[in-house]
């Protein structure tokens, strides 16, 4: 069962992860940790007019499972507004905490982290960069209204 953790397709996202890094003035950043295992991301956005991300980087220093998990993030944060975000959140938490369908749509490929939800204590690594995702695009999206309102 632990091979099916560790695929080979899980290791490979985890070694090319896009968007590493920091943003130099983001709309929104937010931070999360997990309590259990120390793992951190980092997610800085910045949105365009209509609310979708424009750019993004994300500072990963996690284990596989949650560099695989930030690697999906990365690959199709690109043009994703709030909504589509907190549903690929909401979707992975279910597809691991719930045995729920694999998330479907922009974020389909977290699909092959589905091996994760045998092992509850990776759940929280595996959400991570999500987490961080979904709040800083939210962040981003108060800050720009309120900037725009100015």
């Amino acid at each position: 069962m632990i091979d099916a953790l560790y695929s080979a397709q899980i290791l490979t996202l985890a070694a090319n992860m896009p968007g590493a890094g920091r943003l130099a003035a983001p709309h929104g950043s937010a931070e999360k940790v997990s309590k259990l295992c120390g793992s951190r991301v980092r997610v800085d956005v910045i949105l365009d007019e209509s609310g979708r991300v424009a750019d993004f980087a994300q500072d990963v220093q996690a284990c596989a499972l949650g560099q695989a998990s930030a690697a999906v993030l990365g690959a199709h944060l690109t043009g994703a507004d709030l909504e589509e975000v907190e549903k690929a959140r909401a979707d992975l938490r279910a597809m691991l905490k719930d045995g729920a369908k694999s998330p479907t749509g922009r974020f389909s490929d977290l699909a092959m982290l589905e091996p994760v939800k045998a092992y509850p204590a990776r759940h929280a690594s595996t959400m991570l960069a999500f987490e961080a995702a979904a709040e800083a695009v939210r962040l981003a999206g108060i800050r720009t209204r309120t900037a725009g309102a100015a």
